[in-house]
Order: structure tokens, then C-alpha cells, then sequence
């Protein structure tokens, strides 16, 4: 008899960044990337070292991840969601999603392979589970969302 396979929950800290179209479309954008090796788009972000709270670790990875430097106080909670990973089979992600003002120019660095404006009145079926099923419908229940200029 087989045992069913195991669930690993990973926990991530993850930042939403929105902006009016970046190229004159209309519409707010969000921020997303691609990790190398992956074909699922997602927020900035990453895992939760020991010891860290979810708040700093989102801040540590957007410098990572994106070369920018947000400070704690500048990231706003959207919400606390679990949903199964995008790129790891057997795998759910218990995650804390923040949203803040873009600092700069992001540039992609790293394990990131792309960025993107993603579209959030029309947003792509190449999107996370966690992005497309909790954190896309809450930016439109506008909780706490901001628009960096």
C-alpha cells in the first residue's frame, strides 16, 4: 500500500507593487516576476529565515530580488493566505503578503529570470495560485492598496 505523499509548507513573506500602466495603457499593474527555471509569475518575495518576522524577511528579499531597498515601516499588510506552491509539487505556502510604494526602478536579480507589469483588470492564466486566487481579488476589494506614481 502507498502512502500519500507528503505536504511541505514553506513560509513566505511576499510584496505587491502597483502602478498606473508603465507603457500608456490604462489600468493599475502589479508587479510580478519569474523565477529562473519556472514558468509561473509571482510577487517579489521568498521564504521566512528562523527567526525573522514575515515584515523583514519581505524587505530582505525585495533587495535581493529586486536591487531595492523599501524600509520596514513603508510595507502595509494585505493579508495572510495559504495556498499550494507554484513551481514545488506537494507543496503549500502559508504566506504573509504586504503591499508598498515602488522606491525606484526595479531590476531583476538573483534567482529572477523576468519582471513584469501584470495587469490587474485582466490579468494572465501564467500566474501563481497564491497571486491569482487570494492576493489579485483582494487588490480589487481594495484593501489597502496604493498606487506608487
Amino acid at each position: 500500500m502507498t502512502s500519500p505523499p507528503t505536504t511541505t509548507i514553506l513560509t513566505i513573506s511576499a510584496v505587491c507593487f502597483i502602478r498606473e500602466a508603465p507603457d500608456g495603457a490604462s489600468g493599475q499593474h502589479l508587479l510580478t516576476v519569474r523565477k529562473q527555471g519556472t514558468t509561473r509569475f509571482m510577487l517579489p518575495g521568498g521564504k521566512v529565515d528562523p527567526g525573522e518576522t514575515p515584515r523583514r524577511a519581505a524587505v530582505r528579499e525585495v533587495l535581493e530580488e529586486l536591487g531595492l531597498t523599501v524600509p520596514e515601516s513603508a510595507v502595509q499588510l494585505l493579508g495572510e493566505y495559504e495556498e499550494e506552491a507554484a513551481n514545488e509539487p506537494d507543496t503549500r505556502v502559508d504566506a504573509t503578503v504586504f503591499i508598498a510604494d515602488l522606491p525606484g526602478e526595479p531590476k531583476a536579480a538573483r534567482e529572477i529570470a523576468e519582471l513584469r507589469w501584470t495587469p490587474l483588470a485582466a490579468p494572465p492564466p501564467d500566474l501563481a495560485p497564491l497571486l491569482a486566487r487570494h492576493v489579485i481579488p483582494a487588490l480589487h476589494q481594495g484593501c489597502n492598496s496604493t498606487v506608487a506614481p
